[in-house]
């Protein structure tokens, strides 16, 4: 198990520990493989192997390497993976000497849950999210996250590594009931299973109060699949929905027209002049106000975007380039889209993504790893992609979106049946 048997003199060496399911869960074995691919080694100093399932692991190693310089990178990459200096010190401060970007050597966060060492005593990062810096607030001593859009001179960012620790989360123990599925993807998963674990999941966080968000493509109107969702979000199984102009946009379409990209729905025949249905429908919206003043009126009747005004479903529709109108509630700003995102997921419990490969990676960007997700699409590149941007919590399922929304619908009531809707 040693590289090592005695380190050099001339080798700098930091003592480092890591607890919790280091075996099952791989992080040891990744430890190990980045300190000796960075070029550095390592001499495993203690071990203690959990005997029971839910038992946590230990091991105290001494990593090893040429320069203070590789070590110090070494320990950064480590660190993200729950090794910890046993020597530590407070995290080290430097206020920005502009807007809109950190100091230079700022430490960049993960979506792993963080602390920061400050005075002594370990303090929990806010707001924990991917690819932001850690500021700190002199007056309160709290810490948490911060994009680089929003940094303001004379903040005081978390540089370096030291006074760092991070907890990679558990998936595989979450006792949550998601353990058969992983974030490998594959045709082959039972799909019956998992959409059951799914509905299961949506049904006990409407009783517990916790809150699901729905992130969708317009590939859910397209295919007929909006019917469900609307049954889902009458419910009370959807309460936040982020969704960008075309969705919402032939969503409505189909409430006004029956089309959605100017093909009948019903029929699947292409309507007259139905490629102008979108646009109309938006010019429509436009006119009345907005999405909530023509439900309203009364002019918008049925469709996605009228269950969530009726139902009290909070909705962000995040605009890109290629945006017809767009609609009135559409933010075209992406920055501000951005911030309004990250307020509105902070208390999601569950995430479904359905048919979305840009909005399912932006989401997932924002995401904390506490946070389950579960993407759904046909493509398999969608969860891959979540997976490589770092959204190690998510599991896929490859599947069209009618038939998952459909059998998710049915299994949300079969589960209600069985324990007593409330």
């Amino acid at each position: 198990m040693n590289t090592s048997d005695e380190s050099s003199p001339k080798q700098a060496v930091e003592e480092v520990e890591v607890r919790g399911h280091i075996i099952d869960s791989l992080l040891l074995p990744k430890i190990l493989d980045r300190v000796t691919t960075a070029g550095g080694q390592f001499r495993i100093k203690d071990i203690t192997i959990g005997q029971q399932r839910n038992d946590p692991s230990y091991a105290l190693i001494d990593v090893m390497a040429d320069s203070s310089e590789v070590l110090d990178d070494i320990l950064g990459a480590i660190r993200d993976h729950g090794a910890v200096p046993t020597d530590m010190q407070d995290a080290l401060l430097e206020a920005c000497d502009m807007v809109g970007a950190f100091p230079e050597g700022f430490y960049s966060t993960t979506n792993q849950q963080t602390e920061i060492r400050q005075d002594g005593d370990w303090i929990a990062v806010d707001d924990q999210e991917m690819d932001c810096g850690i500021v700190v607030d002199p007056e309160t001593g709290s810490a948490r996250c911060v994009a680089m859009s929003d940094v303001t001179k004379e903040m005081q960012i978390v540089i370096g590594h030291a006074g760092v620790r991070v907890f990679p989360h558990d998936i595989g123990h979450s006792g949550q009931g998601f353990e058969f599925m992983n974030s490998s993807v594959s045709t082959e998963k039972p799909k019956g299973v998992a959409i059951r674990k799914i509905a299961r999941e949506m049904v006990e966080n409407r009783r517990a109060g916790r809150k699901t968000l729905l992130v969708g493509g317009p590939a859910i109107v397209h295919t007929g699949s909006g019917k469900h969702l609307c049954k889902l979000i009458r419910g009370g199984y959807v309460d936040r929905l982020f969704a960008g102009n075309a969705l919402a946009t032939h969503d409505i379409e189909n409430a006004f027209f029956g089309t959605s990209l100017g093909v009948f729905l019903q029929q699947g025949d292409l309507a007259e002049a139905g490629h102008e249905h979108h646009l109309r429908a938006i010019n429509r919206i436009r006119r009345a106000g907005g999405i909530t003043a023509a439900v309203k009126s009364g002019m918008l009747q049925s469709g996605i975007m009228y269950e969530c005004a009726r139902h009290g479903v909070d909705y962000l529709l995040a605009g890109s380039i290629r945006d017809d109108g767009p609609l009135p509630e559409v933010i075209t700003d992406a920055l501000e889209a951005q911030r309004a995102m990250r307020v509105a997921v902070r208390d999601v419990h569950f995430c479904l993504m359905i048919a979305t490969t840009l909005h399912s990676v932006a989401v997932g960007n924002l995401l904390p790893a506490r946070v389950r997700v579960v993407c759904v699409d046909i493509n398999p590149s969608t969860v891959i992609k979540l997976g490589d941007r770092g959204s190690l919590q998510t599991v896929g399922l490859v599947t069209d979106v009618e038939p998952f929304l459909r059998v998710l619908t049915q299994e949300v009531d079969s589960l209600e049946e069985e324990l007593g809707r409330s």
